[in-house]
């Protein structure tokens, strides 16, 4: 159930929780930790791929738990394009591009997930060019069309590489698809990693905003190639009282994430922390939790 007078939404993105859970004990763990959604992650393994087959009644009944615990998933991290990215001058790569998306879509639809985040590469392992670029928008035009017909929104992620790692270029991206069901995922912790200064990004991009990943990185620097995963929330350069100061002023109300990983036992302490302390900052700076 939604509380209406909560400023915002706080979800936990999956892989901060341990793989081997079961589905009802990772949705079990992010109740207990006070989140009001999961986001559900289909990445570059087999096995998280494998979900995008699932038959109607493994599909139906996670969402029957997830409405069971009153813990739904809110969203999906579709990164497995990274693997079978749309700009690939390979054609099979590419078909299986288009083939990933129509599952995902409609594995959205019949979960209730309202918004695919879309990874922001044109090709990861293959060399960039003009070509890969314009197949990449033309992939993001057709995806965008899929994702209309079934009235899921797509948000594209602001990456932790050069090609797409700041609002700015997405909305270069953004005049090419106009559509409504084609926004901005903006990850805060990848733009602080570019050195580009995410207030003013959040500001030009406010009203294409769907979503917001919270994530802590180190910069990129002349000593430094940067570090864009694996930190847990605190131990970066992140100026999140910065964002949250912005997110304020931008009267944004759109779900937010935490996005880490479970590397060791203290997994839960870890969550648990870096939650507090988000939620401290955030009223610190002016935005109000309800």
């Amino acid at each position: 159930m939604i509380n209406f007078d909560k400023k915002f939404r706080m979800g936990i993105y999956e892989k901060a929780l341990p793989i081997e859970l079961s589905w009802r004990e990772r949705l079990t763990k992010a109740k207990q930790l006070g989140f009001d959604f999961v986001e559900i992650s289909v990445d570059e393994t087999d096995d998280r791929q494998a979900r995008l087959d699932w038959s109607d009644e493994e599909i139906y009944g996670l969402r029957d738990l997830c409405i069971e615990l009153d813990m739904p998933l809110q969203s999906m991290c579709l990164s497995a394009h990274r693997k079978y990215p749309f700009g690939s001058m390979d054609d099979a790569v590419r078909e299986r591009a288009f083939e990933i998306m129509e599952k995902a879509i409609a594995f959205a639809y019949k979960m209730g997930i309202r918004c695919i985040q879309m990874a922001g590469y044109d090709v990861y392992y293959e060399p960039q060019s003009e070509a890969t670029h314009e197949r990449f928008i033309e992939g993001m035009q057709k995806a965008t069309k899929m994702a209309e017909r079934a009235g899921v929104l797509l948000g594209v992620e602001i990456m932790d590489t050069p090609y797409l790692n700041s609002l700015s270029k997405f909305e270069v991206l953004k005049q090419k698809i106009p559509s409504p069901y084609f926004m901005a995922y903006p990850d805060v912790g990848n733009i602080s990693g570019w050195n580009h200064h995410v207030p003013t990004e959040l500001k030009l991009s406010h009203q294409h905003i769907v979503q917001v990943h919270l994530k802590d990185t180190l910069r990129v620097s002349p000593d430094c190639k940067g570090q864009f995963r694996d930190l847990v929330i605190g131990e970066g350069q992140v100026d999140f009282h910065g964002i949250f100061k912005t997110l304020a002023e931008i009267d944004y109300a759109g779900p937010l994430v935490i996005e880490m990983w479970a590397q060791n036992e203290n997994w839960f302490d870890d969550i648990a922390k870096a939650k507090a302390r988000l939620e401290t900052i955030a009223r610190e700076s002016g935005l109000e939790l309800n």
